[in-house]
C-alpha cells in the first residue's frame, strides 16, 4: 500500500497537546489497519517566527505543498503581540491558505447526543443539530487591496481593507456548497449582505445563477448574514448546508460553534480544487478553537476538535469512510461514557485531561477494527 504523508504543525498554546492525541490516533490506525501513514513535523505561527523568523518558512510551506494532507494546531498568543503585522503568528495559517489555494473552509456543527444540554441553548433547540458552513476561505476583505493605514495629517489616520470578490471565486465556492448539499440534505442558504454591499448584491447574483444552471434540483435559499448570525442561535436545525463569504463565515462559523457546547468541538477542513489529472485536492484541517494561551501547558484542553479535524481528513483527503466513521463513533461512544474535559463538563460526568481524552477515543477506535 502506498504510504500516505501528512505534515503536522503543531503551533502554539494547546496545539502542540492537541496534536499529540491526533499522533496516538495515527499510530493506532496504522498498527490495527495498515493505512500507511507517515507523519513529519514543522513549525508554524510564533514557535516558528521564534526559532526561524517567520511565521511560516519557505522549506516549511514546500513541506505543505508535498504532502497528502496538513493537520495545523493553533497559533498566536500574547507572547507576540508586539511583532510586526506581516509577521505575526496568523500570517503563517493565512500563507498557507493563499499559497495552497485553499479556497473552500468547511466548518460542520454537530451536536453528539452526550453534549445536548452542555449548550447554551435548550435542549429541543439543538438536539440532533447537524449542519455545515462553507466558508469562502481566500477572498474577501481578508486578502482585498488596498489594505493599508493612511496617515491623514492633523493627528487623523484612515484605516482601509477592501471587500472584493470576482466571479470565477463565488462560482467555485458556489458549487462546492452544492456538491456538499448533494450528499446531505439537499438544501443550501447563501447569506451576504446585499441590502448595503455590492459583493453581497453580486455574490447573490452568482449563486443564484449557479443553482438556477447547475443544481436545480436542489433547494436554495438566500439570508442576509445579520439575520442568519439570529436564525443559527433561534432555530440552527432549519440549516443543511450554509454558504458565505471569509468575513461572514468566520463569524457565523464561531457562533456555529457554540451551539455544540464548547469551541473544543469544532473541527474544520480547507480545501483546494482538485487536480485535473489525480483528482488530488491540498487541504490543510484544523481545529477552529485557536491557541488558548491562558490553559496551554496545563493538560486540560479538549483535543476532540483537532481529532474530529483528523477525522475529516480521513474522509476528505483519503477517502477513508469507514474509518472516519468509525473515529466519529468513537468520540460519541467516549462521551456517552460520561468522559468529559473541563469545557464541556456536566453534572454526573468525570472529569478527564486532555491525554486522558486522548486514550480514550484511541482505545474506542482500535476496539472497533479488534474485535
Amino acid at each position: 500500500m502506498a504510504t500516505r504523508k501528512l505534515l503536522l504543525l503543531p503551533g502554539d498554546g494547546i496545539g502542540p497537546e492537541a496534536m499529540a492525541e491526533v499522533e496516538k490516533l495515527v499510530a493506532v490506525m496504522n498498527d490495527v489497519t495498515g493505512s500507511g501513514f507517515v507523519t513529519e513535523t514543522a513549525l508554524v505561527g510564533g514557535a516558528a517566527y521564534d526559532a526561524e523568523g517567520a511565521p511560516v518558512s519557505d522549506a516549511t510551506m514546500d513541506l505543505a505543498l508535498a504532502a497528502d494532507a496538513v493537520l495545523f494546531g493553533a497559533v498566536g498568543g500574547p507572547k507576540w503581540d508586539g511583532v510586526a503585522y506581516e509577521k505575526r503568528p496568523e500570517a503563517g495559517l493565512l500563507r498557507l491558505r493563499k499559497d495552497m489555494q485553499l479556497f473552500a473552509n468547511l466548518r460542520p456543527a454537530i451536536c453528539y447526543p452526550a453534549l445536548a444540554d452542555a449548550s447554551s441553548l435548550k435542549r429541543e433547540i439543538i438536539e440532533g443539530l447537524d449542519l455545515l458552513i462553507v466558508r469562502e476561505l481566500t477572498g474577501g476583505v481578508y486578502f482585498g487591496e488596498p489594505k493599508e493605514i493612511i496617515d491623514l495629517g492633523n493627528g487623523q489616520k484612515r484605516a482601509i481593507d477592501t471587500q472584493v470578490y470576482d466571479t470565477y471565486e463565488i462560482e467555485r465556492i458556489a458549487r462546492a456548497a452544492f456538491e456538499l448539499a448533494r450528499t446531505r440534505r439537499g438544501k443550501v442558504t447563501s447569506m451576504e449582505k446585499r441590502n448595503v454591499m455590492k459583493s453581497g448584491l453580486y455574490w447573490n447574483e452568482v449563486v443564484t445563477r449557479i443553482h438556477r444552471d447547475e443544481y436545480a434540483d436542489l433547494t436554495l435559499e438566500h439570508m442576509l448574514a445579520d439575520s442568519g448570525g439570529m436564525q443559527l442561535v433561534r432555530a440552527p436545525k432549519q440549516f443543511d448546508v450554509i454558504v458565505t463569504d471569509n468575513l461572514f463565515g468566520d463569524m457565523l462559523s464561531d457562533i456555529a460553534a457554540m451551539l455544540t457546547g464548547s469551541l473544543g468541538m469544532l473541527p474544520s477542513a480547507s480545501l483546494g480544487a482538485a487536480d485535473e489529472v489525480t483528482g488530488r485536492r491540498k487541504a490543510l484541517y484544523e481545529p477552529v478553537h485557536g491557541s488558548a494561551p491562558d490553559i496551554a501547558g496545563k493538560g486540560i484542553a479538549n483535543p476532540l476538535a483537532m481529532i474530529a479535524s483528523f477525522a475529516m481528513a480521513l474522509r476528505y483527503s483519503f477517502a477513508m469512510i469507514a474509518e472516519a466513521d468509525a473515529l466519529d463513533a468513537s468520540i460519541a461512544e467516549v462521551l456517552e461514557s460520561g468522559g468529559r474535559t473541563a469545557d464541556i463538563m456536566a453534572e454526573g460526568c468525570r472529569r478527564i485531561g486532555t491525554s486522558e481524552m486522548g486514550d480514550a477515543v484511541a482505545e474506542r477506535f482500535r476496539a472497533r477494527f479488534s474485535s
